[in-house]
C-alpha cells in the first residue's frame, strides 16, 4: 500500500521539483528586467531611444560574464524556460499593440513603403552577409530581421525559426542598438538640414512615415519622431506599427523558405536517401500574434485590459532579453568579428538612402 502510494506520488513530486528548480533563474531574469524597465524611464535614456529590452540584454551580458557562471547550475532550468516559453508568450502579446485600423491611417502608400523596405532590406542582408562577407546563416538572418522589421523584438521572434544561438541574438541586438541609436540623432538632424537648405519638399507627416518605415526599434522611432514634433511622432509610430504587423507573415514565409532550403541541401548532399523531406515548421506564436492583433482590432477588449496586456508583454520580453544576455559569452560575440557591424552599417545606409527614395516615389503612384 505504501509502495503504491509512493509510486503514484512520484510524478507529482518530480513536477514540483522541476518547477521549483526554475525559480532561481526566473527570479534572476525578472530582477534584471525590472531594473532595466526602471532605468528606461530616465529622460536621458528615453531621449536616446534605448528601450527596456536593450538595457535588459546589456545588464544580462555584464552579469552573465561576471557573476552568473558561478550560479549557472542553479539557474539554468529557469533561464531555459524563459528563453523558450516566456519569449513566445511575449511575441503573442505583442499583437495587443496593433489594430488593423492602423493600416488605414498610413494609407496604401504607407503599407507599400513598409513592405518594400522590409523585403528589400532583409534580402539585401542575406546577399551581403552570406555572399559578400561569408557570414553564417543564423547571424545574417537575425541581423536582417532586426534591421528590416522592429529591432530587438524581431530578433527575438526570428530566433526560434532561425535556430539562432544566444551569441547570435546578442550580436544582432547589438547592431540594432548601435545603428538605431545613431538614427535617433541623425534623422532629426537631416530634417532640420533639409528645412534649411531645401533639398526635397517634405512635411512632418512624410518625415514620420520615413522614420517609421526605416528606423529599427519602436522606442527609437518615438525618439526620432518627437525630436521634430508630436504630429511627426504619431505618424512615425503608426507607420512603425504597420511594419511590426508584417512580422507574422514574415516569420511564416521565412519558415517555409528555410525548410525548402534544408530539403534542397539534403538532396544535393544525398542525405535524404529516399526519405521524405523535413516538414515545414509553423511558428505558432506568429499566428497567435496575428490573432491577438485581430482581437484588439475588434475593440472588444477594455482599454484597461489592453494596457495591462502590453505591460505584461513588456515584462515578458525584457525577462527574455535578460536571459539571453545571461547566457551570452563575450568571447563568442568577439568571435563574430567586425562582419556583423559591417553588414549592419550597409543595411543602415540602405534604409536611409533607399528608404528615402521609396518614401518620395511611392506616394506619387497613389
Amino acid at each position: 500500500m505504501n509502495t503504491t502510494t509512493l509510486k503514484n506520488s512520484a510524478p507529482s513530486h518530480g513536477w514540483l521539483q522541476k518547477t521549483g528548480g526554475m525559480v532561481p533563474g526566473l527570479l534572476l531574469a525578472g530582477t534584471i528586467a525590472a531594473v532595466a524597465t526602471w532605468a528606461a524611464q530616465f529622460p536621458i535614456i528615453k531621449s536616446n531611444g534605448l528601450s527596456a529590452l536593450t538595457l535588459a540584454i546589456i545588464i544580462g551580458l555584464v552579469i552573465g560574464n561576471t557573476v552568473y557562471p558561478s550560479i549557472a547550475s542553479q539557474c539554468s532550468s529557469g533561464i531555459a524556460f524563459t528563453k523558450a516559453r516566456l519569449l513566445r508568450a511575449g511575441i503573442v502579446l505583442y499583437g495587443l499593440r496593433l489594430t488593423f485600423q492602423d493600416i488605414g491611417q498610413v494609407g496604401m502608400a504607407g503599407v507599400v513603403i513598409d513592405a518594400l523596405v522590409l523585403s528589400s532590406t532583409f534580402l539585401l542582408a542575406q546577399w551581403i552577409g552570406q555572399k559578400l562577407l561569408g557570414m553564417d546563416k543564423r547571424t545574417t538572418l537575425l541581423v536582417g530581421a532586426g534591421a528590416s522589421i522592429c529591432g530587438a523584438a524581431a530578433v527575438l521572434a526570428t530566433e526560434p525559426v532561425a535556430k539562432g544561438r544566444a551569441e547570435d541574438v546578442a550580436v544582432a541586438v547589438a547592431t540594432v542598438v548601435v545603428f538605431g541609436t545613431i538614427g535617433t540623432f541623425l534623422y532629426p538632424a537631416l530634417f532640420h538640414w533639409n528645412a534649411e537648405y531645401g533639398w526635397v519638399n517634405t512635411t512632418m507627416q512624410q518625415y514620420g512615415v520615413f522614420v517609421g518605415s526605416t528606423v529599427h526599434e519602436v522606442a527609437q522611432v518615438v525618439a526620432a519622431g518627437e525630436a521634430i514634433g508630436s504630429q511627426a511622432a504619431d505618424t512615425a509610430v503608426i507607420a512603425k506599427m504597420v511594419r511590426v504587423m508584417m512580422l507574422a507573415p514574415f516569420l511564416l514565409i521565412l519558415s517555409m523558405w528555410l525548410s525548402r532550403s534544408e530539403r534542397q541541401e539534403g538532396m544535393k548532399d544525398g542525405v535524404n536517401n529516399g526519405q521524405p523531406g523535413k516538414k515545414i515548421t509553423i511558428p505558432w506564436f506568429a499566428l497567435g500574434f496575428v490573432l491577438m492583433a485581430g482581437i484588439n482590432s475588434l475593440g472588444v477588449l477594455p482599454k484597461e485590459v489592453v494596457s495591462v496586456g502590453i505591460q505584461l508583454d513588456n515584462a515578458l520580453l525584457a525577462i527574455a532579453m535578460a536571459a539571453l544576455g545571461l547566457t551570452t559569452h563575450i568571447r563568442a560575440v568577439r568571435a563574430a568579428g567586425t562582419k556583423p557591424l559591417i553588414l549592419a552599417l550597409a543595411l543602415f545606409i540602405w534604409l536611409l538612402v533607399a528608404g528615402l527614395a521609396l518614401n518620395l516615389w511611392i506616394p506619387t503612384l497613389f
